[in-house]
């Protein structure tokens, strides 16, 4: 006989990764082409001496130089295992019944309906406006009196676009009190909207209680394969997120890199600038070739290229470059180095692959 496993769990899809193949180039992921810094594989090096160690379960010495960073208490603060574990504990502490409603825009980040759905909760999709964009006031409508908790992926996942600080208090004021909403900024850094409209979510957040931001170290940083992002927020819910923390799941060499890298953020961060002018570039050149291509925020661009998605992915690959289809969406392309991205860009606007796809 076998074990009895929750029933549900067959129509819940796998997480699905970013392909790799080895001699292709990986536009697919959205990681840095940049490997750590020395001052921060030092810090991994001297971590992998204690390997024999558990890591500190609380993460304090992390914790602390983040709420330095971000000029908060440190009880604002809470780490996980990649922002998407702690997008999974969030639906754990917020949802206890299967009427219990989890909010988002769709398409955004792949992993909220499926946390949604490990955590027992019920999924409610709002379509994005446009195709590309988070409709806000439609989300905020959509708001009942089962809706526990709202994602809100600003750079959205995978179509980039964002929105600024204006927009967002607007759609803040909107939702009661009750319901916990989640800034999902893990694109944080390649944000380049004006500085009277920056959407920081963090100081939005530090006099509304209900509202909590996710930031990571996977993009910006480099740290995509240590996994390690941190949330911050009302000291209630982080108390709450640290009840439901699995045990060491941000293991040692993780701490020691991210705490490194915020000691030399400005060096990283200056990176950012190259990525967003090679995606300003990427995108332009697309347009140019016909594309429609939404302005984006983040470290790739997005191609709504519908039923033929999966279909460009494929030629794309052809000519050695893994890309990111989407279902029937479109096709997200991450921004690499200019040679990485002048392959894609001399695939995608070559006449024959315009004549297929655009024709």
């Amino acid at each position: 006989m076998s074990a009895r496993i929750r029933p549900d769990l067959e129509s819940i899809p796998a997480y699905a990764p970013g392909r790799s193949r080895p001699g292709a180039v990986k536009l697919a992921s959205n990681e840095t082409t940049h490997g750590p810094l020395p001052t921060v594989a030092k810090a991994i090096a001297e971590a992998v001496e204690l390997a024999n160690r558990y890591p500190d379960n609380m993460a304090g010495e992390l914790r602390a130089a983040i709420a330095e960073f971000h000029d908060v208490d440190v009880s604002r603060v809470a780490v996980g295992c990649g922002s998407v574990a702690l997008c999974q504990e969030l639906v754990q502490i917020t949802c206890a019944a299967p009427t219990d409603e989890v909010l988002f825009a769709w398409r955004s980040f792949e992993a909220y309906p499926i946390v949604t759905q490990v955590g027992n909760a019920r999924a409610v999709q709002v379509p994005l406006t446009g195709g590309y964009a988070h409709d806000l006031d439609a989300m905020a409508a959509a708001v009942t009196e089962h809706t526990r908790l709202i994602f809100v992926c600003n750079p959205n996942n995978p179509t980039g676009t964002a929105h600024g600080r204006a927009e967002l208090i607007r759609f803040l004021d909107a939702v009661p009190g009750h319901v916990l909403v989640v800034l999902d900024e893990a694109y944080y850094e390649y944000l380049r909207l004006p500085a009277d409209d920056h959407p920081d979510g963090v100081e939005i957040g530090r006099d509304r209680p209900n509202v909590l931001v996710l930031r990571t170290f996977s993009k910006a940083y480099g740290l995509a394969g240590l996994r390690v992002g941190y949330a911050v927020g009302d000291p209630e819910v982080i108390t709450a997120l640290l009840k439901v923390h699995i045990p060491f799941s941000v293991n040692r060499l993780a701490q020691a890199a991210a705490i490194a890298s915020l000691e030399a953020r400005h060096e990283l961060l200056d990176r950012t600038d190259h990525v967003a002018a090679e995606r300003d570039r990427m995108g332009n050149a697309l347009r140019s070739a016909g594309y429609t291509v939404p302005p984006s925020e983040a470290n790739f661009v997005w191609l709504p290229l519908g039923e033929r998605s999966a279909e460009f992915g494929e030629a794309s690959a052809a000519a050695g470059v893994l890309v990111r289809p989407y279902g029937t969406d479109g096709v997200r392309v991450t921004a690499g180095d200019p040679h990485e991205n002048d392959l894609f860009l001399a695939f995608a606007t070559n006449s024959e692959v315009i004549g297929r796809f655009l024709g």
